[in-house]
């Protein structure tokens, strides 16, 4: 049985209040690293990953050094996990966007498969490049644990196909910071475990004051064979 683990990044500027953050490169806030670090514990305590995928865009990168440390890897960065290119409307507030495209905003609100980013994509394109990596990471792991690290539209557009779902459905999955993902395929057949498990960071606010955060833990990025 091959069992993969689904993370989103951590914490980063732009989430509150939202941008269309997209591939715009954003480090983790103080805040991201330690849901990075409580993330890496909880995986690491449960499981024995094989490897980490990551987004190569920073936050993922960071999240994922996190993860590849407390399970003894290295991340291994693979484009097919990066974010949705939000094209003219990356790193804008949805203030903006709606003034200088109020019918588009609109659209994305209520039909959002039917939307393309002006000069950027649309939410088939990740699908495509996403299942594209779920299917390589089952293929090469048959019997192991992978850990995908990725982001929120990306998540969530690999999480309705894997769950049957049309992506007009993309605003019902929830995906928030360092949650945790969990599914399993063995013998062809395919279950959706866990969905958005944040009960590892939703604990954390019970401690007064959490430990300093450390410097980033370092990071070599390995490609994947060609």
């Amino acid at each position: 049985m091959t069992t993969v683990v689904l993370t989103r990044h951590g914490h980063v500027e732009g989430i509150d209040p939202p941008r269309f953050r997209g591939q715009h490169q954003l480090p983790l806030s103080e805040r991201g690293h330690r849901e990075a670090a409580l993330t890496a514990g909880r995986i690491a305590a449960a499981w024995r990953p094989a490897a980490v995928l990551t987004s190569p865009l920073q936050r993922c990168v960071a999240t994922g050094s996190w993860i590849a440390k407390d399970c003894g890897l290295q991340p291994t960065a693979i484009d097919g996990l990066l974010d949705l290119n939000y094209g003219d409307w990356q790193w804008k507030t949805h203030e903006e966007v709606a003034q200088r495209w109020p019918r588009l905003f609109a659209l994305w609100r209520t039909s959002p498969h039917l939307v393309r980013f002006p000069s950027g994509e649309s939410l088939q394109d990740i699908v495509l490049r996403s299942i594209d990596v779920f299917r390589s990471a089952i293929d090469r792991f048959p019997h192991d644990t992978v850990v995908l690290v990725g982001h929120e539209s990306v998540n969530r557009a690999l999480l309705l196909q894997l769950l049957d779902l049309p992506l007009s459905a993309y605003w019902t999955v929830r995906q928030d910071p360092c949650c945790i993902n969990v599914i399993e395929v063995e013998n062809d057949a395919l279950r959706v475990a866990s969905l958005n498990d944040t009960r590892h960071i939703d604990r954390s606010t019970a401690v007064p004051e959490l430990p300093p955060v450390p410097q980033d833990p370092p990071t070599s990025l390995a490609r994947p064979p060609t």
